[in-house]
């Protein structure tokens, strides 16, 4: 039976990142995972924040992506408000990226590091005398550490801790419009269901789909045939050829959060299999390279990783997603949508504040206060009123 210090399910960002890191310090790194790097169905942004995180060991100038101009918001009456995404941050930009590659580029630079990337699926995973026993379709492994990062249907967080109900999760379904691209993307929010649609450009397609929350009485048929008439109405994608896909995203409440669980005695759960997803826009790239971080750190510490990644979630990424997630009751109101767009036709002030939220420069704990310092306190006092 082989020996690793860590098995990491799953090769996207987080558990391609948790490779890069460990295997960097000289840990044994088994990646396990028979899909990766593949497309993946979701807008695709990769913020400036997210960027700073692998800038170090990823040129992503060299990286096929689209640097984002503008952001168009958009209502279901079909009022527009485009907003300009040169942001007050240092960081760069929003870009839209080929996950493909930009997975790949990670995956690359882990194996460089000295990870070992076997494309194998996970059959078994069972703790024996103090390690885990991983089986899977290449064979069986003897691991000090399994790390869950495959994903919100994760093989490990089903039978490490409990799967996700279907109130924890959004559906996210559109449509892969090929050979077309541009440099803005679109936000329409909706309140019926409460929800977003999206039109993300990537090198050579655009993302375009809908995400509402799983148990709001939708369909991925329903919300794909929504899609569908939204690009017809909007003239988007006309004549195009279409690409279906359908994904779960990890979308929690404030309450989930606060006992949601992201380790144990040999286990810890990253990214989107820990549900470390932004409620209101499901943005997860960020938040599963900085869990990766926090993972592979809390078990190079040699002191109890699963008690040390959990306090340090909880004092550097949690805050964060529960305040999104209180703010997530009232963002979709019909009232508070009127009440946004409103405010960013009027005021270059709340643009440049949400130009900053979208690229990930300003966090929703600090939103409240920007939001009155604009002057525009029927804005703030909403947001406050929601929390």
């Amino acid at each position: 039976m082989n020996q690793v210090d860590v098995a990491i399910v799953g090769a996207g960002p987080s558990g391609a990142w948790a490779a890069l890191v460990l295997a960097r310090r000289g840990a044994r790194v088994l990646l396990l995972d028979p899909s990766h790097p593949r497309e993946k169905p979701c807008g695709g942004g990769v913020t400036g924040r997210a960027l700073s995180i692998v800038a170090s060991e990823v040129d992503v100038e060299r990286m096929p992506a689209v640097e984002i101009e503008r952001a168009t918001f958009r209502d279901g009456a079909g009022r527009t408000v485009d907003v300009p995404l040169q942001t007050s941050s240092e960081e760069p930009p929003l870009i839209v990226a080929s996950r493909k590659s930009f997975d790949a580029l990670l995956v690359d630079r882990a194996c460089q590091s000295g990870a070992a990337h076997i494309g194998a699926r996970v059959s078994g995973v069972a703790r024996e005398n103090g390690h885990f026993r991983v089986e899977t379709t290449a064979g069986t492994y003897r691991a000090g550490w399994v790390v869950g990062a495959d994903g919100a249907n994760s093989f490990l967080r089903g039978r490490l801790a409990r799967r996700f109900s279907r109130s924890q999760l959004s559906i996210a379904t559109g449509f892969f419009v090929e050979g077309a691209t541009s440099r803005a993307i679109v936000l329409e929010i909706t309140t019926d269901p409460p929800g977003y649609i999206w039109s993300f450009p990537r090198p050579d397609h655009i993302a375009i789909g809908i995400c509402a929350q799983a148990d709001a009485g939708s369909t991925v048929r329903s919300l794909r045939e929504r899609t569908a008439r939204w690009m017809r109405d909007t003239g988007a994608a006309r004549d195009a050829r279409l690409t279906p896909y359908s994904w779960p995203i990890p979308s929690l409440s404030a309450r989930d959060l606060e006992t949601l669980p992201v380790g144990g005695p040999g286990w810890l759960l990253v990214g989107d299999a820990a549900g470390l997803v932004d409620p209101i826009n499901r943005e997860g790239i960020f938040f599963a390279l900085e869990s990766a971080r926090l993972a592979a750190e809390a078990i190079l510490s040699g002191r109890r990783a699963d008690s040390d990644y959990e306090a340090r979630l909880r004092a550097d990424i949690l805050p964060e997603l529960a305040c999104a997630a209180r703010l997530k009751e009232g963002f979709f109101r019909p009232r508070f949508t009127r009440l946004l767009l409103d405010a960013l036709q009027e005021s270059a002030r709340v643009r440049r504040v949400m130009a900053d939220l979208v690229a990930g420069a300003q966090s929703y704990r600090g939103l409240k206060w920007r939001l009155a310092g604009t002057l525009n306190w029927r804005l703030a006092w909403r947001a406050l009123a929601f929390r």
